[in-house]
């Protein structure tokens, strides 16, 4: 079972954004940015391209509107995605903030966050939603 697992079934706890019947929603507890999402399946998948068509056709769908309410939560020019999916076998998109595309780069450092910080960022787009 994957740390993705754990959080989707409650073992783990997690700062969630939003949950459907297929996939689960929620922050990044080390992000690049401010508003950094992960978005998974529910089911485990080890590739993003490996996923039943029918969940990778809506798991853009279900990321929408996390897009738009990032977008209204923080100042930024879009919501990015990226797939990168090599540090848990466990098919995910991230969704983040973003004014370059300097933003998405994976290799710089990831910030260090507080609990109370996370938890405003969570209210914050949850309020957007």
């Amino acid at each position: 079972m994957t740390i993705f697992s754990k959080i989707i079934a409650g073992q783990i706890p997690c700062y969630k954004i939003a949950e459907n019947e297929k996939f689960f929603a929620f922050l990044d507890i080390e992000p690049l940015v401010k508003g950094h999402v992960l978005v998974v399946p529910k089911v485990e998948v080890d590739k993003l391209f490996d996923m039943p068509d029918d969940y990778l056709a809506g798991m853009l769908v279900f990321a929408k509107p996390i897009a738009h309410a990032i977008e209204k939560s923080f100042d930024c020019n879009r919501c990015g995605i990226s797939v990168v999916g090599l540090e848990v076998p466990h098919a995910h998109v991230h969704l983040l903030p973003i004014n370059s595309a300097n933003d998405l780069n994976f290799t710089k450092g990831k910030t260090k966050t507080t609990p109370e910080e996370l938890k405003a960022v969570q209210e914050k787009i949850v309020s957007n939603l």
